[in-house]
């Protein structure tokens, strides 16, 4: 399950995508826009500054922007790096498998086609394709 640190991440670098990238935008003004707390997004934006997904300004005219086009952040991207491991069973977030059953689980074949699906869906899906989903017909709601 994704928690909301990754959702509300996704979040914050979409508003920052729609917003012009020269610009730095006040963490108050994300907050009140995704109708977040402060102080929880304080917690998530260190974590996508200190990635360098995002710049931060302090001071006067401070805030945020993202670093690169919207086109090169894929979900997938920013879900590993606010959740860590997206993987769907505990003996697939290592790599090698170090579960000792794994020579032997019938249904790892089934979990590791699963993580597979789920990492190819995340990285195919950019910044920039939640931006446009309502023009390009899919829907990518977060």
């Amino acid at each position: 399950m994704i928690s909301t640190k990754g959702r509300y991440a996704l979040r914050i670098m979409l508003d920052l995508a729609e917003h012009d990238c020269e610009v730095y935008l006040p963490l108050r003004e994300i907050a009140q826009r995704q109708n977040i707390s402060e102080k929880y997004l304080e917690i998530i934006i260190k974590i996508l500054v200190q990635a360098r997904f995002v710049q931060g300004l302090r001071g006067k005219g401070g805030g945020y922007r993202l670093v690169r086009d919207p086109h090169t952040y894929t979900v997938g991207s920013i879900l590993k790096l606010t959740e860590g491991s997206l993987a769907p069973v505990a003996c697939l977030e290592c790599s090698p498998n170090t579960c000792e059953r794994s020579q032997l689980c019938k249904t790892l074949p089934m979990w590791q086609k699963l993580d597979q699906m789920i990492d190819e869906y995340f990285e195919g899906i950019t910044l920039a394709d939640l931006m446009n989903s309502s023009i390009d017909g899919n829907d990518y709601s977060i």
